[in-house]
């Protein structure tokens, strides 16, 4: 199997000086963003989003109405084509580019948003039979119900000595392809059976696009437990579920790195988007990971910090082959994965990530905001967010006498834990909504120190932070990253990150570069240290940062298991 790649041949035929064009298409959690780039020096000439017609399905099937379970969340693959079919030919009339300037397409996704088809590539959601069956259906990367399969699978690997759960920081997530496909065999194991492919949404519509199946060195290494060359073996599946022991034959495919040529674009495809058949389709990627060339962060160091609905980190390490100690990459407790070219080729990327980020926000502004508040932010023209935010900001670090825990969503780094819940600790009949939002932002740059931490204590130097996401916009926030971390924060250059990684890795899968780290100089941008840390400030978020990292061991490590108790009762009580 490939899983890593460095150079190839660029085709001397594009004149990239000549107006050639590339489109980018990132899948977000509710959108799916087309972007057309030019390709000589990463202009964005036009861009257009598609809501997903289902958005998450996260409390009724809309096929059947049927209720579904805690901690579900799932989508409808036709949401991904609509993207396709409406979003890539209104930015392109936005662009006012010619459909035969156009060389390549690339594809981003959430991960692990995963979803079980026939071979030839049938999502089973839509043959008749299934369609109100639930686990037919994609399981996005915030379905967290298969946190007890999930559990099993870390103390087996644990109770085994099994060699690869280094790699992902001792747990597997219950957002990873393992935990949710066993989910699906112990829940349904018809379906299971009828599943002949377990597959990536971003592999599944890079399909889609080229009529031939692919697969990503990305996701096969961070969410398909893929290291070496090798994935959990057979007896250690049987030792899970002796009907389990074949899970790994729906993952297996040839694996491509990161920039290569998935295939063409096929006439479906080419009728749905308006770009002309035959163009290059790079290989699928996630939202996080192929934002790294757009931001310029192609050296080890540089982590970049995909910030929206949840946030994901990313940073690289030392070449492949040998890191910090000169003998491999470094075991980092808590993270999502290292792999060799799971960001650049050539080095070890390493994975981290919040569960719930905007999530939180959102939660809070929907749920909690009073008449009061409503009337003033429409009288002012303004958002809830953006009059909360301003309130907030005028008060001094620590005036609400508050500390927070950012699990609403629970925990992917570094406790790797989706039963914990969020926990607010200071309350008083005095307290202000904006106190309290502002307590929520803090504890997700607290979350985030927590990461950067855990990677400098493992050998994983942080050299820059890059922020990138639709929360870069909210400069208080930035600049609260900045004192919280106590280093600057660089901002990437484009509003629209991912979906201009996409269209970088599609210019190399087309030839006109030879690898991402010359596209990404050539076409990606970022604003070095566009916050700095104010030291009075950053002195104050330490004391509240100590009484974060205690609350987080207690409710987190073992200290005391209040939140899998009330989640039991919770589940119990449904």
């Amino acid at each position: 199997m490939i899983v890593n790649a460095h150079t190839q041949p660029v085709d001397e035929s594009i004149d990239i000086a000549d107006g050639a064009c590339v489109v980018g298409v990132d899948y977000g959690t509710l959108s799916g963003r087309a972007l057309v780039v030019r390709v000589a020096d990463g202009a964005e000439l036009g861009s257009a989003v598609q809501e997903y017609r289902h958005g998450v399905i996260e409390r009724a099937l809309p096929a059947s109405g049927a209720a579904l379970p805690p901690d579900w969340a799932l989508q409808d693959p036709d949401d991904y084509r609509d993207v396709l079919r409406r979003a890539v030919p209104a930015a392109l009339a936005a662009a006012g580019v010619s459909p035969e300037q156009v060389i390549g397409i690339g594809v981003d996704f959430t991960a692990c948003t995963v979803l079980p088809t026939l071979a030839d590539g049938t999502p089973l959601c839509e043959l008749t039979p299934y369609r109100n069956r639930p686990h037919a259906y994609v399981k996005l990367w915030k379905h967290h119900a298969a946190q007890p399969q999930a559990d099993r699978i870390n103390a087996l690997a644990h109770e085994r000595g099994e060699e690869w759960i280094g790699r992902y920081g001792g747990k597997i997530s219950s957002e990873w392809e393992y935990a949710k496909g066993l989910q699906l065999l112990e829940e349904d194991a018809e379906l299971y059976r009828a599943a002949d492919r377990w597959i990536e949404a971003t592999d599944w519509i890079t399909w889609q696009l080229t009529g031939e199946e692919s697969r990503n060195a990305c996701t096969a290494g961070y969410k398909g437990i893929l290291q070496d060359g090798a994935r959990p073996s057979a007896e250690y599946l049987a030792a899970l579920n002796p009907d389990f022991t074949d899970f790994t034959a729906k993952l297996e495919f040839p694996v491509s790195a990161l920039g290569e040529k998935a295939g063409s674009l096929c006439e479906t495809a080419a009728e749905w988007t308006g770009l002309p058949a035959g163009i290059a389709v790079s290989v699928g990627n996630v939202d996080a990971h192929v934002t790294g060339p757009a931001v310029q962060a192609v050296e080890a160091g540089q982590m970049v910090a995909i910030m929206g609905t949840s946030t994901c980190h990313i940073v690289n390490g030392g070449p492949s082959g040998r890191d910090v100690n000169a003998n491999g990459p470094a075991d980092v407790a808590g993270m999502c994965g290292v792999v060799d070219g799971g960001i650049i080729a050539g080095l070890w990327g390493y994975e981290a990530g919040q569960s719930g980020v905007g999530d939180i926000f959102a939660w809070f502004v929907e749920r909690y905001s009073s008449p009061a508040l409503t009337a003033e932010a429409a009288e002012r023209g303004i958002s809830l967010h953006e009059l909360l935010t301003e309130q907030a900001a005028e008060q001094e670090v620590g005036a609400h006498g508050l500390v927070a825990l950012d699990w609403h969503s629970g925990n992917r780094s570094v406790l790797v834990d989706h039963h914990l819940s969020g926990v607010i600790v200071g309350l008083t009949l005095g307290t202000e909504p904006h106190e309290i939002y502002r307590a929520l932002l803090e504890s997700t740059a607290f979350g985030t120190r927590v990461i950067v931490e855990a990677l400098e204590a493992g050998g994983v130097p942080v050299t820059e932070f890059i922020a990138a996401g639709g929360l870069i916009k909210n400069s208080f926030l930035m600049q609260m990253y900045a004192d919280v971390l106590r280093r600057p924060v660089s901002l990437a250059g484009s509003a629209q990150a991912p979906a201009l990684g996409a269209a970088i890795h599609a210019a190399v899968a087309a030839g006109a570069y030879p690898d991402a780290v010359s596209a990404g100089h050539a076409m990606g941008s970022r604003v070095a240290a566009a916050y700095l840390p104010d030291e009075d400030r950053a002195k104050a978020y330490d004391a509240l940062f100590a009484e974060y990292d205690e609350l987080h061991d207690y409710f987190g490590r073992g200290g005391n298991e209040v939140l899998h108790r009330l989640h039991e009762i919770k589940a119990g009580a449904r």
